[in-house]
């Protein structure tokens, strides 16, 4: 079962490509039982036909929304001259104050403080947030939103 990746140094590698923090967003473990769940109603829709067409569909149907959710599954990765967070990528130039929020704070982010032209890479599944401001002034995007299970360990990422 995949699990979620803390920050990790980057082995003898150059100072400007040194990655400072890399963690991937997979799904918690509801996510994939919800999933294991769903691909059951394949037994329920193809049973009356055959069992063996039902158990079928079943595994076919959870094969494809397993592949669907490793696919989907963003990384977040800072290195000495870059962030990248899913398929978006900024100079690190660009890049202002990070800020981390949890609980309400982080709801509110995603909700009621929300900039509409800010960038969004959240997931339902993981709690808290990181706000990465965008500095550079040809872009209309004011800052990044995106999900984190190591919020503290993002933003010292980002900071330092």
């Amino acid at each position: 079962m995949p699990e979620s990746s803390a920050a990790v140094p980057a082995p003898n590698s150059t100072p400007s490509d040194a990655v400072l923090y890399n963690e991937k967003l997979w799904p918690n473990v509801w996510i994939w039982l919800v999933s294991a769940g769903l691909s059951g109603a394949g037994i329920l829709v193809f049973a009356p036909i055959s069992l063996a067409a039902g158990l079928t569909a079943a595994v076919v149907l959870f094969v494809i929304i397993a592949v669907l959710l490793v696919l989907s599954t963003p990384t977040i990765t800072v290195t000495e001259s870059t962030l990248r967070v899913g398929r978006a990528t900024i100079e690190r130039r660009f890049v202002g104050t990070a800020a981390a929020f949890r609980g309400t704070d982080a709801t509110a982010e995603r909700g009621t403080r929300l900039n509409g032209l800010a960038f969004l890479c959240i997931r339902g599944w993981i709690d808290p947030v990181v706000r990465i401001e965008i500095t550079d002034p040809s872009d209309r995007t004011p800052y990044w939103l995106t999900s984190t299970r190591h919020p503290d360990q993002l933003v010292t990422a980002l900071n330092s």
